[in-house]
């Protein structure tokens, strides 16, 4: 329970992709795959407005309770790896919302999700793949706020400390604290470490792949998220 109450304090409050999610999925017409999906921000905002949608998570402690968000809706929820899954199904569309493809460890294994997501996408299906190719400069601006959420009585608060560019990797650290309701508190960093890629690197690994690129769409910055270049990717007919 812990990563999913992690997960929606880190990440259900972003909002600054949706509407392009959307957008994208009013133009396929047909079902949804949401990669990387979490316990369903993106899934549920598409499913509640009508969109048949599968979401596919690695970790089951994050499907669990977006089986429970999706009951009524026509919201598919797997277990399943992003670079081997069989969905038993096609899709019109695929989205990697959040740099979920610069969690994969290597082009290989891009490659690898590239192809599986080929397999499941109706003629002229797309993918969508949301990067961050790089960080802007550092300002002077105020420090960010730390997302907090509270559950039966739990506090759960993490704050951004930083994101560094390593060279082939981004390294993001956030410190996590948790308020206990006896008011007794606990704290520990976390770090996750996303892939450096340009759109150019993860366009020429689609075409070969059997993709044709299409134009790039943007996700425009927040006060606690950095822009991400969103690449399009088509299957040929």
């Amino acid at each position: 329970m812990s990563a999913a109450i992690w997960h929606d304090a880190e990440c259900g409050a972003y909002t600054a992709d949706l509407e392009l999610w959307e957008e994208l999925a009013d133009e396929a017409g047909g079902p949804v795959l949401d990669l990387g999906c979490g316990t369903g921000r993106v899934a549920l905002h598409l499913a509640r407005r009508g969109h048949a949608v599968v979401g596919l998570d690695l970790e089951p402690e994050l499907i669990a309770p977006l089986a429970t968000k999706a009951r009524g809706l026509a919201l598919r929820p797997v277990v399943g790896d992003a670079r081997d899954f069989d969905l038993g199904t096609d899709v019109a569309l695929a989205l990697a919302p959040m740099q979920l493809v610069q969690l994969l460890a290597s082009g290989a294994e891009r490659r690898d999700c590239l192809e599986c997501v080929a397999s499941h996408l109706s003629p002229g299906g797309r993918i969508a793949l949301a990067i961050v190719e790089e960080l802007p400069l550092e300002s002077e601006g105020a420090a960010p706020l730390p997302d907090v959420r509270e559950v039966d009585g739990w506090v759960y608060s993490s704050l951004p400390l930083e994101a560094v560019d390593i060279g082939p990797e981004i390294v993001i650290r956030r410190l996590r604290q948790t308020v206990s309701p006896a008011g007794e508190l606990s704290e520990e960093e976390n770090e996750i470490r996303i892939r450096t890629l340009s759109a150019a690197e993860l366009e020429s690994e689609a075409v070969s792949c059997g993709f044709a690129v299409l134009p790039r769409r943007q996700v425009p910055a927040t006060d606690l998220h950095v822009a991400s270049t969103v690449v399009v990717l088509e299957r040929g007919i």
